[in-house]
């Protein structure tokens, strides 16, 4: 249903997580609903804990695949 792919960077000698794409795959929307469907996903983070928690350190994005 989801995938989600980390991008990790070198800060000094520690790895750190600097981005997170997640990709929400094999749902069926009707064309007609596509473009709403692309708006929850571009605000459903500010109601996700653990994004909102992260916010400010480790960007997040989401998408349709």
């Amino acid at each position: 249903m989801g995938h989600a792919r980390g991008e990790v960077e070198l800060d000094g000698k520690v790895l750190v997580i600097r981005r997170i794409a997640v990709t929400y795959r094999g749902l069926s929307v009707a064309d007609e609903d596509a473009e709403k469907v692309e708006r929850v996903l571009a605000v459903h983070a500010k109601s996700c804990p653990v994004a909102r928690s992260l916010e400010g350190a480790i960007e997040i994005t989401t998408q349709l695949g």
